[in-house]
């Protein structure tokens, strides 16, 4: 999506290809929600930032919420994506649930826009269904991060490796999200990173083997 942003770059305007317009209205749309303090934003806005009529966006997608929706697909996407990645290159579990971390909350301070997405504050008022598929966003990091937790506690020799990892999980991925909504509700000024390795000192130790 970042490569995408400059697709309408250049000289005169010109008439996007096929699919262009689509990726610059969802790109304006994440710019619009990195303002800090952006209220609701409406169709009116959106268009109006774009320099078309609200009829141009409604021919790309069927409604607002179809918008947001456009926005989690490249979240869901872009996250899980590197997640596949980290399974297929990283052997050591402990290290995988790391490395998730750091990426999920990497792509939060990358993507502001994005980050209000996530943590729900540009959903408020719209689309019960966009909160909820957010919420199955986490469902699957902490499904991700518990079997991988639950393969550390099994090489440690944990007597409840299954128990431990499910709580472990539900504790880290509480604790991505609390520094995803900070870093929202900061105005983008307080890097989810930020003491990114003593807090996983706490809550994934290196396990010596």
């Amino acid at each position: 999506m970042e490569a995408a942003a400059h697709a309408d770059g250049g000289g005169g305007r010109k008439r996007p290809k096929p699919g262009e317009r689509r990726v610059q209205i969802l790109e304006a749309l994440a710019t619009m929600l990195q303002q800090p303090g952006a209220e609701r934003i409406t169709t009116a806005a959106l268009a109006a930032k774009l320099e078309v009529s609200e009829a141009a966006l409604y021919r790309h997608f069927a409604s607002k919420a179809q918008m947001f929706e456009g926005l989690i697909e490249f979240i869901e996407q872009s996250v899980f994506g590197l997640i596949n990645q980290l399974g297929e290159r990283e052997a050591d579990a402990n290290v995988r649930s790391r490395k998730l971390v750091t990426l999920l909350l990497q792509f939060g301070e990358k993507n502001p826009g994005m980050t209000r997405v996530m943590v729900g504050d540009a959903l408020v008022f719209e689309n019960e269904r966009l909160q909820q598929r957010m919420n199955l966003f986490f469902d699957k990091i902490e499904a991700a991060l518990r079997q991988n937790l639950r393969e550390t506690s099994l090489v440690a020799g944990a007597a409840t490796p299954t128990v431990d990892a499910q709580a472990d999980a539900s504790v880290i991925t509480a604790f991505c999200v609390g520094r995803l909504q900070r870093f929202a509700r900061s105005g983008f000024k307080r890097s989810p990173s930020e003491s990114l390795e003593h807090s996983l000192a706490l809550l994934l130790p290196i396990v010596r083997h």
